[in-house]
């Protein structure tokens, strides 16, 4: 595909838009191409947020005989997150009342849209926020991950997004996803080459080329690049198995202690990296290493999966929690808790079974989009 902007003809669907429409949030998006207005930013997730939307959206031609198992774990995280602040997922049509019955109705909301597979983080855009109560969606044209998979329908969800929220629409050029990219909302990201420098996505673009764009998007002014690794996943390497910002200045890194994996030097290499950068007011970073469990036949739920993606990096914060994956080696479940408690205080820590959705390559933070609060 094209790094020019797909045009989109049609929105896939209308949604019923009780939640969003009660906020006042469903006015047509106010489209900026290539100029972005001054001032947009993307926010630290870690502030107060307005909801969380998910994708009911798993489906054999993709998923095989473990779509149903995806959707159920995809439920279970929604009917988590509801019980801290609202919820909105997304479904097609057919499947409405199946996500219903799986999700509940207890603070979640169901828009109806058509879809791909379930991972919203990557093709619905990046939420921005500016001075003045504003809220912006940066579309960065989804390809599949440089064409690995279908993204007809997913690719059209961004601007489908703002449309709902009443976001304004904001135009990229560049190819990429919402899991590529890693921001303390005060000007610092944290960024893979691997996904970003890579042909499949940005043909032509240097990296001074992408991170200049990124900057002018989302209001950055510094970025750290980690080499990641090209090719061993989908995503070829998004940072948000690598690398996540607790605030400005602090930081968890994954640190894979299983030397027969490919991540084993290359977390290493990440951290050295981590260990002698600078945010965009010239502090040091504080690490904190988060180590996956090692698998194997003594893990409570790896043992018939050794290509579990295990990361428990991949959390998200919420309002008032932190949705974190549990993999049932209580080691290593302990310590993600411990860590996170620690890092995190006066938040829950809520540990979800998740192990349908990590046998896809994905975990919490994949399949998640959270929608900042302003005004």
């Amino acid at each position: 595909m094209s790094t020019r902007r797909h045009f989109i003809t049609q929105l896939a669907a209308t949604a019923g838009l009780g939640g969003l429409a009660a906020l006042g949030l469903t006015g047509l998006p106010v489209r900026s191409r290539a100029a972005a207005p001054a001032g947009w930013q993307m926010p630290d997730e870690h502030g107060p947020q307005e909801r969380v939307f998910l994708a009911f959206a798993a489906q054999p031609r993709v998923w095989g005989a473990q779509a149903d198992a995806v959707n159920s774990a995809v439920a279970r995280l929604a009917r988590t997150i509801a019980r801290h602040q609202p919820v909105s997922v997304l479904c097609r049509p057919a499947q409405r009342r199946q996500a219903q019955e799986r999700c509940g109705n207890d603070n979640i909301e169901f828009l109806d849209v058509a879809l791909d597979d379930i991972w919203v983080r990557d093709y619905g855009g990046c939420f921005v926020t500016d001075d003045n109560g504003g809220l912006g969606l940066v579309d960065f044209n989804f390809n599949g991950w440089g064409g690995k998979q279908s993204a007809r329908n997913d690719g059209a969800i961004a601007p489908w997004l703002a449309q709902m929220t009443g976001a304004t629409l904001l135009e990229s050029d560049l190819v990429g996803e919402g899991g590529g990219i890693e921001v303390d909302g005060h000007g610092t990201a944290i960024l893979t080459e691997s996904c970003w420098v890579n042909r499949n996505r940005n043909p032509g673009w240097s990296r001074a080329d992408i991170e200049a764009e990124l900057k002018h998007h989302l209001g950055l002014r510094k970025v750290i690049w980690l080499p990641g690794i090209a090719g061993e996943d989908i995503t070829d390497a998004h940072v948000d198995f690598y690398a996540r910002f607790v605030r400005p200045g602090v930081v968890i890194a994954n640190l894979d202690n299983d030397p027969k994996s490919y991540d084993y030097d290359l977390t290493r290499e990440h951290l050295q990296i981590l260990r002698e950068a600078t945010d965009a007011d010239g502090r040091r970073l504080q690490l904190h290493t988060l180590p996956p469990p090692l698998g194997g036949r003594d893990n409570v739920h790896t043992r018939d999966n050794d290509d579990l993606a295990r990361g428990y990096i991949n959390y998200l914060p919420i309002n008032g929690a932190v949705i974190a994956p549990q993999f049932g080696d209580a080691k290593a479940d302990g310590y993600c808790r411990e860590l996170l408690e620690d890092l995190y205080p006066g938040r829950t820590i809520e540990q979800v079974d998740i192990d349908a959705i990590a046998g896809g390559g994905g975990g919490i933070h994949c399949v998640t989009k959270n929608m900042p609060k302003v005004g």
